[in-house]
């Protein structure tokens, strides 16, 4: 397949390890430079789109298109919002925070239903397993990351126990691929922050509001 990365060489990379180096691969920073391929994409993967969310303009105006996009911090409702009725494209989110895309299953959600069974196709011809979770921010995995990261946080805040010992007991306790401050060092402590601020401010859920400690963390990078 002809796969359009928009994003840093690292999330090309990432999908390269996800789909295999027997696709094709044009690779682009920014939605400007990326636009021109758009035509020649059979999939594009977006990762950077929530940072620039007038940039969903440039999927207005290509109505083949067949897009997944870092919908992890917002949600492809709240990315599609301003344009209402006006793509006819296919628009798919997914987790494209560090570490979550190269896993077993694809975690994808939609904006429109009845796209489902062209999702399905792509991912068939991707070669990955997928899962069609509800469109909100931190989908489902990111959610939970998050939120463990948080109370991770809250208990070296209250001396309860050390960053160390938390990542060692988490391993060992749940199997978990890394440690909760591991985790956090591989997502980036930024993006952490900002999802837990953008998942309280969608559900107004205590479970999301970001501990001091992280928050001083943020501050202070």
């Amino acid at each position: 397949m002809n796969i359009l990365v928009i994003g840093n060489a690292n999330h090309l990379e990432e999908c390269k390890q996800k789909f295999g180096e027997k696709n094709t691969y044009t690779h682009e920073q920014k939605h400007q430079e990326a636009e021109p391929y758009f035509g020649k994409a059979d999939v594009i993967f977006d990762f950077v789109i929530y940072k620039s969310p007038e940039q969903m303009e440039v999927y207005r105006d290509h109505p083949k298109a067949i897009a997944f996009l870092n919908t992890t911090k917002i949600s492809l409702a709240a990315l599609c919002k301003p344009f209402k009725h006006e793509f006819s494209c296919h628009l798919f989110g997914f987790a494209g925070l560090p570490t979550f895309l190269n896993r077993e299953i694809l975690e994808v959600s939609l904006y429109k239903p009845e796209h489902k069974e062209r999702m399905q196709e792509i991912c068939t011809a991707l070669n990955t397993k997928f899962l069609v979770v509800e469109d909100r921010v931190g989908l489902v995995t990111p959610r939970v990351i998050a939120m463990i990261i948080n109370e991770a946080y809250y208990t070296v805040e209250e001396k309860t126990a050390t960053r160390e010992d938390i990542d060692k007991a988490m391993k060992l306790g749940t199997n978990y691929p890394y440690g909760p401050f591991e985790w956090c060092e591989l997502i980036g402590l930024a993006h952490v922050y900002e999802l837990l601020d953008a998942l309280y401010l969608d559900t107004k859920d205590e479970r999301y509001k970001i501990c001091g400690l992280l928050r001083r963390e943020y501050l202070m990078k």
